[in-house]
């Protein structure tokens, strides 16, 4: 395997201003961010399109993490399923929402459900979804721009999720207890 550096603020080069910005927001400097830190590039667009995703949708905390979530599990990316675990612990997200989100499992809630079918059905079809999954999330009581926030928010952890996967990026302790294996996952 190919060993990826993980980054120090000190040693982040060209990509040192978005580590210590990292820092600021979450009090430490992520693995992950550490590892993109290679990439000057890669690092300033996935806190760009996360920003973008964070603020300019008309989503809930909830419903964005829905669709990383979502994409997260599909992927198979252990670290991310970990950090947004702790993040929607933090914004308080109802516990039954994030074990489904886990475990691949509906979510209680209707419109939420719909929510995460839709964000698993741009996943798996890579986009090329049918007028019918269109219109069973508009008739949830979502809109036409929610369909395309989901191909943010997937675009989103594909920066993420992929480079997890290239780098075997080390969990990070803060995200430790809530370490998630696809194999230790029900069958679907």
């Amino acid at each position: 395997m190919t060993d990826f550096t993980v980054h120090t603020i000190e040693t982040a080069g060209e990509s040192k201003p978005l580590l210590e910005k990292s820092k600021k927001t979450y009090g430490f400097v992520p693995n992950l961010h550490a590892v993109m830190a290679e990439s000057p590039a890669l690092l300033e667009a996935y806190r760009t399109v996360a920003e973008i995703f964070d603020t300019k949708t008309e989503l809930s905390h909830t419903e964005r993490q829905i669709i990383a979530m979502t994409n997260n599990r599909l992927n198979g990316c252990t670290y991310c399923m970990a950090a947004h675990t702790t993040i929607m612990q933090g914004l308080k997200v109802p516990e039954d929402v994030i074990e489904s989100l886990r475990d691949g499992t509906p979510i209680a809630d209707p419109k939420l459900e719909a929510l995460r079918v839709f964000a698993e059905t741009v996943n798996v079809k890579r986009g090329w979804v049918e007028d019918s999954e269109i219109e069973a999330l508009l008739e949830a009581g979502y809109t036409k721009q929610t369909v395309l926030d989901v191909i943010v928010g997937t675009a989103f952890k594909v920066l993420s999720n992929y480079t997890n996967h290239v780098a075997e990026t080390p969990l990070d302790k803060p995200f430790a207890k809530n370490e998630w294996s696809a194999e230790a996952q029900p069958s679907s």
